[in-house]
């Protein structure tokens, strides 16, 4: 959602503290885990509001994608490893030209791996409006990458 590693730690870290300081507020109309997944997701926006968002990948995040990734230096193909630094940056660079809302539904739903119920609940939105939304993101994501593949 944020676009960088080291503000999406702060960002997860801020929203723990939120959510033990108001743990009394968890009022068990959803699981433990959507509402945590809210009050660190919230975090997150309020994080990239505060800090106006970067809109590239910095070269450490970047460095780092790629030596986890599992690529030795003796074995890399700097070609392979181009391409791929190339491909993470254009993903990013595309997911920052989303609307918010975009972002933040196909990034719960595609990283976090969250069920369309899920991000329903944590946004505390419809899933029609996950599934529109979804459908929106990807429809725009398709166009802005489909430039980069056939260059």
């Amino acid at each position: 959602m944020l676009g960088n590693s080291e503000d999406a730690l702060d960002a997860l870290q801020e929203g723990f503290i939120k959510a033990l300081t108001h743990l009394h507020g968890f009022e068990r109309r959803s699981s433990f885990k959507t509402w945590l997944l809210r009050v660190v997701s919230n975090a997150a926006l309020d994080l990239g509001r505060q800090r106006r968002r970067r809109e590239k990948l910095s070269a450490d995040a970047t460095s780092r994608a790629t030596s986890e990734s599992g690529s030795t230096p003796e074995h890399a193909d700097p070609c392979r490893e181009a391409e791929e630094s190339d491909l993470r940056n254009a993903v990013a660079d595309a997911l920052m030209m989303l609307p918010e809302s975009q972002r933040r539904t196909f990034v719960l739903h595609v990283d976090g791996g969250m069920s369309y119920r899920e991000v329903a609940e944590t946004m505390g939105i419809s899933i029609g409006t996950v599934m529109s939304r979804l459908f929106y993101a990807r429809q725009k994501l398709r166009g802005i990458l489909a430039s980069r593949v056939q260059a």
